[in-house]
Parts: C-alpha cells; structure tokens; sequence
C-alpha cells in the first residue's frame, strides 16, 4: 500500500510567507522529513516564486500553492470589477503554481472568508450557475498550464456558499476539482469517509489536522476510515498539515486561534509527521 506523500503549510508559522521565511523554514521542513511544503499566495509578491523553486530543489522538496480569500475577492455576488480581479488574483496563483512546479492550487475560490448571507434554493441555484461561469475561465486557464483548480468547502461559519463535498460537486464546473479538509469535514460532513468516497475521481488536494485545528492524531477523528477512502477513491496526492499560529495577530484572528494549539508550533509539524505517517 503506497503511502501519501506529506506536507505541511507555511500557516503553522507565519502569515504573511516572506522570502526570508521561506529561507528559514524549508531546510527544516526537509530535515523533518516531509515531502511537501505548502505555500500561501496571500498577496502577489509577498514571495518570489523562482526564488522558491531553486530553494526547494536544493533540499529535495515539492510544492503545493493555496489561495487566499480575503475581503474583496470574489467570484459570486459582486460587481464585474471584482469578479475580474478576482479571476486575475486566481491567474496569479496558477503561474505561481507553474513556476514552484506545485501541481495545483486549491482553495476557497468562490467568496471571501467570513462573507455569509441567507439563501433561498433559487438563490443558491442562481449562485451556483454564475459561479460556475466564473470558474470556467480560471479554470481553462489552469488545465492550458497543467495546473488544476481544488476547490474547498467551508464550515458554516466561514461561508454560506459551499460547506458540504455535495453542495460542491454540485456547484463546481466540469474539470474543476476539489480540495478537502478535515477540519471543516469534522463539522460539515455526518461521514467524513462516505464523502471523499462520493468526491472520487474530482479530489485534487487534501489538507488535514487535528478536529481542534492542532496536531493530526491528538483528537477523537477516525483517521483510517478516513486515508481508507481516499485510497479507495484514487486519491495519489499528499495529506498537507494545514493549522496556524496563535502568535500572529491577522492570521490567528482570521483563523480564530485563540490559544497555542500544541507545545509548539514546531512539534505540532512533527508530531503530525509522525502520526500521518504511522497511518
């Protein structure tokens, strides 16, 4: 049984990614002994992507890319001025992706984070139908690039656009992909494992931790029947360990980390590690 290649995200440590920070942190993901480090585009050139890439080809590691979703970007229920720097922003972040070669970008691509609002089932189908029209181009854009597009759902308190793998799979384009996260899934999902069994074939990105945002493994989450279905839905990709800092104001507001999740940030990477990997 082939095992998932394993990352963790930049979050668990600062926000925003500098190049500094990158020149800190990538020789000791890669001494850890993860495979892959996940990097946030909150803004474009808070990093630089070619600099990235010499940097994890010297120390042996791949890339994934996420996009960040903050007040004013959106893709549904806003002006066509937004909607096109929005799809510009997501543009970015595919040739980013191209130049760190990560093979995805995944994330919220649909409405800022905390943006919620009430809808009836006519709205919802109107939402769905122009966000799929919005995609569309991002995602053409993407597939020309090899690049694919996950998608993430949301718990309800961050979104009320897209919190459950169906209402995503629903809602999303043809050749659109999805990104999955347990911590949301935990809330969302009545079966975490039926749902990556019914998101076959569409998963293109999955990030994991604990059910309390901390280390993967020190929680009550079903973990085998978890990664049991993602092999049982063809998922090849890595499990990224997704959590944040609670010693950065914007992030850890955003994220509402409102206390230390685990000794510290460096064993809540390592400790992960060895969970994930004992799985």
């Amino acid at each position: 049984m082939t095992a998932f290649p394993l990352g963790v995200n930049t979050w668990v440590w600062v926000s925003p990614l500098t190049d500094g920070d990158l020149a800190s942190l990538v020789p000791r993901v890669a001494a850890w002994g993860f495979d892959v480090i996940e990097l946030p585009v909150e803004r474009p050139g808070d990093w630089d992507p070619h600099k990235a890439a010499a940097l994890l080809a010297e120390h042996g590691l791949k890339a994934s890319v996420v996009l960040v979703m903050p007040p004013g970007r959106e893709l549904v229920a806003a002006t066509a001025g937004v909607v096109e720097e929005t799809q510009d922003y997501l543009r970015h972040c595919v040739d980013v992706a191209v130049a760190v070669g990560s093979p995805v970008i995944g994330g919220p691509a649909y409405a800022s984070v905390g943006r919620t609002w009430r809808m009836s089932s006519g709205e919802r189908r109107a939402i769905c139908t122009e966000l799929r029209n919005n995609l569309e181009p991002v995602v053409d854009y993407a597939g020309e690039r090899g690049v694919a597009i996950a998608v993430e759902p949301l718990n309800r308190y961050e979104t009320s656009v897209l919190n459950t793998v169906e209402q995503a799979l629903d809602a999303l384009p043809d050749g659109c992909g999805l990104a999955l996260d347990v911590y949301h899934m935990n809330i969302e999902e009545k079966d975490p494992a039926q749902a990556v069994r019914a998101a076959a074939g569409r998963i293109a990105h999955v990030q994991v931790c604990g059910t309390d945002r901390g280390t993967p493994g020190a929680d009550r989450f079903d973990w085998p029947a978890f990664t049991g279905a993602l092999r049982e839905a063809g998922y090849a990709g890595p499990l990224v360990i997704e959590s944040f800092t609670a010693h950065n104001q914007t992030i850890a507001t955003a994220a509402s980390i409102w206390r230390p999740l685990a000794p510290s940030q460096d064993s809540l990477a390592v400790d992960g590690l060895a969970f994930l990997r004992s799985l």
